[in-house]
């Protein structure tokens, strides 16, 4: 074979493997529109201390001090600097999102409050990337309808909890394209990974909710978890 129909074959073999696909994720696609991330504040702070949210929310979860939570998509910290005070200082947080931008910004704020039991990091879209079996409580709040792929997400967050952990969700009671997630798709997809439902309760705006949910079964193989049509 000649030098140049070498530098062909080679040629041609790198192009194709330019043109590869990227590997396809064992994981279904939901089948409802994922909601972009369109800002780090889903409301002003004020105006949700001015109704309770936090207080209401963490009551509900039975947030105890000692405890290790977890609050993912944690934005610019609402949260998660009202969380520090109630595990203290024998308990931990940690805040993540997936913007670099936003959480560098969280990071300047736990540090400007000197919240010595906060951990800031990054995350992926599909893996929140926590250590296993770390989380008695997994705060995901009014972000769980930009979770690209929410089997996968919920897939991953189960190693993560403690024994008896819990994960608990906030959102807005609409359509996913509107920036909410309908209370009977949540337990669907929840269900489909291993998790019950095991508290459900309106919030004082109408529209949000509180629900929490636990590990109740094994959980699937990802080519065996079904899509929730609703």
């Amino acid at each position: 074979m000649s030098i140049r129909t070498g530098l062909f074959l080679l040629t041609c073999s790198l192009l194709a493997a330019c043109k590869e696909e990227p590997k396809k994720s064992p994981f279904p696609d939901p089948h409802r529109p994922v909601a972009p991330i369109v800002s780090s504040r889903y409301s002003n702070e004020d105006a949700r201390d001015g109704v309770g949210e936090a207080e209401t929310v963490m009551e509900l979860a039975d947030v105890q001090p000692g405890m290790s939570v977890a609050d993912i998509g944690a934005g610019e910290g609402y949260y998660t600097v009202r969380l520090a005070p109630l595990v203290g200082k024998k308990g931990r947080v940690l805040a993540q999102d997936i913007m670099p931008g936003t959480r560098d910004s969280l990071a300047e704020r736990v540090q400007r409050e000197r919240l010595d039991n906060v951990a800031v990091k990054l995350g992926q879209p599909n893996d929140p990337l926590l250590p296993d079996r770390s989380f008695d409580r997994i705060f995901m709040i009014h972000m769980y309808h930009e979770i690209q792929r929410p089997s996968e997400f919920l897939w991953h967050i189960r190693d993560d909890l403690k024994r008896r952990g819990r994960v608990v969700v906030v959102d807005a009671d609409r359509p996913t394209a509107r920036h909410g997630t309908p209370p009977r798709l949540l337990i669907c997809e929840f269900a489909s990974v291993g998790y019950e439902l095991t508290r459900f309760e309106r919030l004082a705006d109408s529209e949000s909710y509180f629900a929490q949910f636990e590990p109740n079964s094994p959980r699937p193989e990802p080519d065996q978890i079904r899509v929730c049509q609703i």
